[in-house]
C-alpha cells in the first residue's frame, strides 16, 4: 500500500480484557487447554478482527472455557449460544458481549476474553500509488506499511496530497502525506484496520458521466488513475442503492470516432479484491450502473466495501 519510510510495527502482544470475577469465583478460572502461562497485559486500543485466536474464560465453567478463531465475519462459534459477533470491539465489550449472552444458561456469568494470537489485516489502497489492490498486512501495522505494500505514492506534482482513510463503520479522517513522508510527523502514521480503505488522489482530475442506478447521476469529476469502483463511489453508490455491480458498461471514445465497450462485473472485482480487474478511467469515459431490484448484498461483502469507498467522497 503506501511507502515505508520506517517499520513501526510493534513486536507480538498477547491483549487481554475481562468482566471483573468476584473474589469468590477467581480461584475457580479454568485456563483454557493448550493457552500459553505468560502475563497478558490490557490493551483497550486493539479491536478484535478475523483471524484472531482468543481464549474465552468463564470463570467456575470448566467446558466453556476454551481457544476459539474468530472466522472472517467476525463470529465466533460458541457453545450454548452459537455464533455470537465480536469483531470491531475490543477484548472487554468482547467479554461483556459473551456474558450477556450467557446470561441465558448461567447466572451472573463472569468472563474474561484474551487475544493469544492476531490475525492479518486487510487493507484497500486506491488511488496514486504504484500497485492499488487489497492487501494483507501484519496486527498492528501502520499507514506507512499500508503504502510500502502498494508499492509507495504515485508521481506527485509538488507538495504530498492529504491520503483519506475510511474504516468498516464509515468513519472518514483525512491525514496529511507532507507532514508524515516529508516533515517526518508520526502522529500522521495511524495505525491501519481490518477492511479499512485508503485513498491518494492525483493531482490531476478528468471528466467522466456515471448514469443509472446512483444518487448523483451525471458528470463526475475523478482524480487521474482513479479506478471504476471510485468513480460509482463518487456517484453516490450509498448501502441502499439496488445497484447491479455485476453488469456494469464502460464506453470509451476511440480516437477514430467510434466507442469501445467494457463490461465489468464489479462485484467479483471487489470480492476477489484483484484490482487489475478494476478498470482505470479515462476522460470522457461513460459509466452506465443498471439497477437490480432482487438485489440482497445491501450491507455486507463488496457492496458494503463499495459503500465505505463511497463515505471517502462524502464532504
Amino acid at each position: 500500500m503506501f511507502r515505508l519510510l520506517t517499520s513501526l510495527v510493534a513486536a507480538s502482544f498477547i491483549a487481554v480484557a475481562s468482566t471483573p470475577p468476584p473474589a469468590s469465583a477467581a480461584g475457580d478460572a479454568q485456563q483454557p487447554a493448550g493457552a500459553s502461562p505468560v502475563a497478558a497485559r490490557p490493551d483497550e486500543a486493539y479491536l478484535i478482527h478475523g483471524g484472531d485466536e482468543i481464549n474465552v474464560i468463564v470463570y467456575g465453567e470448566k467446558d466453556l472455557s476454551q481457544a476459539v478463531t474468530v472466522l472472517p465475519s467476525g463470529t465466533i462459534s460458541y457453545p450454548l449460544i452459537g455464533e455470537v459477533h465480536i469483531g470491531g470491539e475490543t477484548p472487554t465489550q468482547a467479554a461483556a458481549t459473551l456474558s450477556t449472552s450467557l446470561k441465558h444458561y448461567l447466572r451472573q456469568p463472569q468472563v474474561s476474553v484474551v487475544v493469544v494470537k492476531e490475525g492479518p489485516l486487510e487493507v484497500l489502497v486506491l488511488g496514486n500509488v504504484v500497485k492499488p489492490g487489497k492487501y494483507e498486512l501484519p496486527s498492528r501495522s501502520r499507514l506507512t506499511d499500508a503504502l510500502a505494500s502498494a508499492g509507495g505514492l504515485g508521481p506527485t506534482d509538488g507538495s504530498f496530497p492529504s491520503a483519506r482513510i475510511g474504516n468498516s463503520h464509515g468513519d472518514v479522517r483525512d491525514i496529511s502525506l507532507q507532514k508524515l513522508l516529508r516533515d517526518g510527523d508520526t502522529t500522521q502514521n495511524v495505525p491501519v484496520t481490518d477492511e479499512m480503505t485508503v485513498y491518494v488522489p492525483s493531482p490531476n482530475t478528468l471528466p467522466i458521466q456515471v448514469l443509472g442506478a446512483v444518487e448523483k447521476p451525471g458528470e463526475v469529476l475523478v482524480h487521474e488513475g482513479d479506478r471504476l469502483s471510485v468513480a460509482i463511489a463518487r456517484a453516490g453508490e450509498g448501502s441502499n442503492s439496488n445497484a447491479d455491480l455485476n453488469h456494469i458498461t464502460v464506453r470509451r471514445p476511440q480516437g477514430d470516432g467510434t466507442m469501445q465497450t467494457l463490461n465489468v462485473n464489479l462485484y467479483d472485482v471487489l470480492k476477489s479484491g484483484d484490482v487489475s480487474k478494476d478498470p482505470v478511467m479515462q476522460k470522457n469515459d461513460l459509466v452506465y450502473v443498471p439497477s437490480n431490484p432482487n438485489r440482497s448484498d445491501k450491507v455486507s461483502g463488496p457492496a458494503s466495501l463499495l459503500y465505505t469507498i463511497s463515505h471517502l467522497f462524502i464532504p
